[in-house]
């Protein structure tokens, strides 16, 4: 039998169709493809490092159809096998052999992605969708066979069952995601239940694909030249109609974030501004177009998610949300978003007022608007620091700043990075690199490092994009280290000139390796518990935030800064700038966040209260504006009501608050020295960096810190204290 898939025909092997029980009454039909192919990972080398320069999407196909199918069948076998079984050993009988079922296909899962972003010539959207999609149905498939909830729910209670941090650890997470799947929910109640699951699936489909036609169907031509003088080059290539003309024109203006936010930036026309600010926030909007209008599907999915968290035991689905959370309760989070909006409000006046004197003083005669806010505060923000991005780029050349950023690492760490001279990568400008630990010889872990944009080849969401992908974990189960691969978008080198990197640049390349270090350096034993896996959702922020800390260390943009051409150092008044940079509005764009914030959590705790209602309440408390009667933000809040991060939002803020805290333990230490940065550094590793999801993130705070996290640090980096004083 032969089936089209991603445009390839593939013939699919005797048992064609593999009916795979779900949880909840589905049943998936899926392709059993591959069944031949040979050992557990056909897709790596006998190193066990990916043959790249030989994967195709049929390959990736293959495997991941075979190891999906053998990752359900070994679980449901664990299941059958544990349920005859009087007193399973739960590590040597459960969750032993599910790290070595998972590492094949979560290594495999790994490459698509790997190759979806670095080259989708070998891994087109559509096909990376698929496999993307199989993959995660079939490592979920873990927590949905009750023998194993119910025998780690027994371990978890068991109080004379010896284990360690890490192993409790992992027993809890299995037995928290078997009743968030509804293993206690009450029988009569099931069918209620599973009508609330599919309801919030059909309800985020349904928003998402309104949210997107919204979206799309705006577009404004600009003709005049005038109005596009001062974007930057590399600005106008993505809204140019003819991107080889980039200055020519037209340029076409959309809603996508990084078009739209670019604009408002740059865009001298007021009247161009507020028509596109107004236009994004007027997506899905219901006294618009009706048929793209999201508030009907955004109220159901609100109170599915209610009902849902009811019939699970919880007060609301903020409750429930707080059971996969650093900050374990509603209440710690708004006393941290409390403390925050006490200083960040008064700041947020006193930089509009001196925003408002800034603007008038060059001509502008009306009444400051939201609209207005961006385009005077980047021009506010280049008069104060003196910053000119053109000539700044020629400072920070990608082979200085890498090699400052890894001599900053291997010293805090104690790690080495080196370079392999041969490798199979996907495209001549990757670099594959291990890591080695103090005076050892082996590595301890690896990752592809892919900087340079390349036009119709790689993802490329906005200027600045990049990611790390966590290819493998650790497991000493199967006796795998971590591999991750860094996929960035800088610009490409171009005859005798170095790729050059604008600070945007900068602050992705800083948080990413900070990111990547996470899942590198990890120690624990289990895949499921190593790297990000089983970490709270507010936490998974703190080691990318904490890494790009230090970029605005005066030592460090010394270091990095190098002018390409003449070798002279960054100017110290610009590195005087560099460093305060985040101070520039920061009361304003602190006070945005900690509205969405509070907005998300509100959403989700009152689920009877209209959304615009909850809005009316929350908005004169955050910001000097007033709200606009067009604007209806809520209904294009994609990050919340499209995917997972319903009552999580909070979560971008409260791991840079522990991050400022932590960072906080250097800026304690008298500059330059070394070795104290160095113990330090040494305890950040042991803690942060090493114990991945084997211990809860507030327990490993306290080790790093010997308290609680305090939002004192993140308002000092921010600036904020001193401007609060004044008032």
């Amino acid at each position: 039998m032969a089936v089209s898939f991603c445009g390839k025909r593939i013939i699919l092997t005797r048992s064609s169709l593999l009916k795979t029980p779900r949880r909840n009454g589905y049943i998936v039909l899926v392709p059993e493809i591959g069944e031949d192919l040979p050992g557990k990972n056909p897709l790596l080398k006998d190193d066990g490092f990916p043959e790249f320069n030989r994967l195709s999407i049929e390959k990736c196909v293959a495997a991941i159809g075979k190891q999906s199918v053998e990752f359900e069948q070994g679980v449901r076998h664990i299941g059958e096998t544990i349920e005859k079984m009087e007193s399973p050993d739960i590590f040597n009988d459960v969750l032993n052999p599910i790290d070595d079922l998972a590492i094949p296909l979560d290594t495999t899962w790994g490459l698509a992605q790997t190759l979806y972003l670095g080259n989708q010539s070998l891994m087109p959207t559509k096909c990376y969708m698929n496999i993307h999609e199989r993959a995660r149905n079939a490592r979920s498939s873990k927590y949905i066979i009750k023998p194993i909830y119910q025998a780690c729910k027994n371990a978890k209670e068991d109080g004379s069952l010896k284990m360690t941090e890490e192993q409790r650890r992992l027993v809890s997470k299995f037995a928290l995601e078997g009743k968030l799947n509804g293993f206690e929910v009450a029988p009569s109640n099931m069918d209620s239940f599973n009508l609330a699951l599919f309801k919030i699936r059909e309800r985020q489909t349904e928003f998402s694909d309104k949210l997107k036609v919204a979206t799309e169907q705006f577009n404004h031509i600009v003709s005049d030249p005038n109005v596009v003088k001062d974007f930057p080059l590399e600005f106008l290539k993505s809204i140019a109609v003819d991107s080889l003309q980039p200055e020519k024109g037209p340029w076409k203006i959309t809603l996508q974030p990084f078009i739209k936010n670019t604009f408002l930036e740059y865009c001298p026309d007021r009247n161009l501004r507020c028509k596109v600010w107004v236009a994004d926030r007027q997506r899905s909007v219901p006294w618009t177009e009706r048929h793209v209008a999201t508030s009907v599907a955004l109220e159901h999915l609100r109170d599915a998610r209610a009902r849902k968290a009811k019939y699970l035991g919880y007060k609301s689905y903020t409750h429930m949300s707080m059971e996969t959370k650093m900050a374990g309760n509603v209440e710690n989070i708004y006393n941290v978003l409390d403390s925050l909006l006490e200083t960040a409000w008064p700041a947020q006046l006193q930089e509009l007022d001196t925003l408002k004197s800034f603007a008038y003083d060059r001509g502008f005669e009306s009444n400051l608007q939201l609209w207005d806010v961006p385009y005077w505060s980047r021009k506010q923000r280049t008069t104060l620091h003196g910053i000119n991005e053109a000539h700044l780029q020629e400072y920070f050349p990608l082979p200085q700043v890498l090699s400052s950023l890894f001599k900053l690492l291997e010293r805090l760490f104690d790690i080495k990075f080196i370079e392999r001279k041969t490798a199979d990568v996907w495209h001549q400008d990757v670099r594959l690199i291990d890591i080695v630990e103090g005076n050892e010889i082996e590595p301890i872990a690896s990752f592809y490092l892919d900087p340079y944009a390349r036009q119709n080849e790689k993802v490329r969401i906005e200027e600045s994009s990049g990611w790390m992908v966590a290819i493998r974990n650790r497991s000493t189960i199967t006796q795998t280290n971590p591999l991750a691969a860094l996929i960035f978008n800088f610009q490409p080198p171009h005859q005798d000139k170095p790729s050059l990197l604008t600070f945007k640049d900068l602050q992705v390349l800083f948080a990413k390796f900070g990111h990547a270090l996470q899942h590198l350096l990890t120690k624990t034993n289990h895949c499921e518990v190593a790297g990000f896996s089983n970490v709270e959702w507010d936490a998974v922020g703190i080691s990318s935030n904490f890494i790009l800390n230090w970029l605005y260390e005066y030592s460090t943009l010394k270091d990095i800064g190098t002018h390409y051409k003449t070798g002279e150092s960054l100017p110290k008044e610009i590195i005087e700038g560099l460093a305060n940079i985040r101070s520039h509005m920061a009361g304003y764009t602190l006070c945005k966040e900690l509205y969405l914030s509070r907005l998300d959590l509100e959403l989700h705790l009152n689920a009877d209260i209209f959304w615009l209602d909850l809005v009316k309440k929350l908005w004169k408390n955050h910001f000097a504006f007033a709200l606009d009667k067009r604007d209806g933000h809520v209904c294009s809040f994609e990050d919340i009501f499209s995917g997972d991060w319903g009552a999580a939002y909070y979560s971008h803020l409260w791991a840079q608050m522990v991050a400022a805290d932590a960072y906080s333990a250097f800026q304690e230490v008298a500059p330059g020295d070394e070795q104290q940065q160095a113990e330090i550094g040494k305890r950040f590793k042991d803690t942060f960096l090493s114990s991945g999801g084997a211990c809860h993130p507030s327990e490993v705070f306290r080790r790093f810190r010997g308290r609680d996290p305090s939002p004192n640090a993140l308002m000092k980096n921010l600036g904020l204290k001193s401007q609060a004083k004044i008032h």
